[in-house]
């Protein structure tokens, strides 16, 4: 709420900072929910490790390289929407001013849920233990490398799904609600990378819509 509204040639370095701290507490409130499995699955097989007397790390290391992975999307995406604001392709009000600007984001950000890389990724997500099996190892470091290395599958899911926040607002709750429901429906219901491809289709079409 204490955003500066005014042209970007008036912010100062105060205001980049709070554009980057609101973006890092959206970015874990849309992300978090649909991590939780993958956590708690972090979480058991570490409380199995325990009762056998293996060695095992704190869950909270795990998380720790999620936060790591999402912080730096959020310095990325700061960064990006400080460029787009010079260009004039957004508003004070954070949400896209060209018409042709928000129909080329839905029309990628449709292609992209076609992709390999997004259903790789997705793929990852929704069926985390064989990525934990391959990549899991011992100690503290390498702890926080596996939940910055699924986080940074995690982001490839999302990512320009998020983008989708600069044609109706960055601000807009409604919207960031939408986005986190998708998310997680993409994650965590049967058939998720068919809900992927279906929402592909349904973003290119309203871009082709919106452009005639």
């Amino acid at each position: 709420m204490t955003m500066n509204m005014a042209p970007v040639s008036q912010w100062n370095g105060y205001d980049v900072v709070m554009l980057f701290i609101m973006w890092t507490i959206m970015m874990f409130g849309m992300m978090l929910p649909s991590a939780i499995p993958v956590i708690m699955l972090v979480n058991n097989i570490n409380q199995q490790r325990k009762v056998r007397g293996a060695s095992y790390i704190h869950s909270a290391y795990f998380i720790l390289g999620y936060l790591i992975a999402w912080t730096l999307y959020s310095v990325l995406i700061t960064l990006i929407q400080y460029w787009l604001h010079h260009l004039s392709l957004l508003t004070p009000m954070m949400m896209s001013s060209e018409i042709w600007f928000t129909t080329i984001l839905l029309f990628v950000a449709g292609i992209y849920q076609w992709l390999p890389i997004k259903q790789r990724c997705l793929n990852a997500c929704r069926s985390p233990l064989g990525f934990l099996m391959k990549e899991w190892g011992e100690g503290y470091t390498s702890a926080v490398k596996l939940g910055f290395k699924h986080g940074q599958y995690c982001l490839g899911c999302c990512w320009f799904l998020m983008a989708l926040l600069f044609t109706a607002g960055v601000m807009n709750l409604k919207w960031i609600m939408l986005l986190t429901l998708i998310v997680l429906a993409e994650k965590m219901l049967p058939k998720g990378e068919i809900i992927s491809r279906l929402l592909g289709v349904g973003l290119m079409v309203y871009a082709v819509y919106l452009h005639i």
